[in-house]
């Protein structure tokens, strides 16, 4: 398992941040890689993306939601990743987003990669457009405020 921490301060109020975070069939317009991602419903998401030059495709759950504060993931499918993100108010227009991610490389060429950084400026990358993204229209393109608790999501 490869362990990815990212932070960056953008420079919206959290609620705006944490909005567009949740607007998951936005992702490829600020993920590199990333093709496609489709809402199935409120906890289910199918990924479809580019992974060191391979189309790869899985599904993944969201496995907790507090709105203005996290939102966590699993893989039920496909690649296996698992992470979280975390959003912190700096002050009224600024919040802190944080990401923790563990993804396990499948063969040579991806574990080649993530031995030389390659996932953690991914990510980095990732978050640095989202800023961009987000900041430059200044408001989010939606918002979905529903809770996932841990118990509300079975295996």
């Amino acid at each position: 398992m490869t362990r990815v921490e990212e932070s960056i301060e953008v420079e919206v109020p959290v609620r705006a941040a944490y909005n567009q975070w949740t607007q998951f069939e936005q992702f490829p317009r600020f993920m590199e890689g990333v093709e496609e991602v489709r809402q199935l419903d409120d906890t289910r998401l199918h990924w479809v993306a580019d992974v060191a030059g391979k189309r790869k495709e899985w599904d993944a759950k969201i496995t907790e939601q507090n709105p203005d504060q996290r939102v966590a993931w699993t893989n039920t499918s496909g690649a296996e990743n698992a992470g979280v993100v975390t959003f912190h108010r700096v002050d009224d227009a600024k919040t802190r987003v944080m990401v923790q991610m563990d993804v396990d490389p499948e063969g040579l060429v991806e574990e080649a990669g993530a031995a030389l950084g390659f996932v953690q400026r991914r990510v980095k990358g990732d978050l640095e457009r989202f800023k961009e993204f987000i900041e430059s229209r200044g408001q989010e393109t939606g918002a979905w405020r529903g809770e996932v608790k841990q118990t509300d999501v079975a295996g």
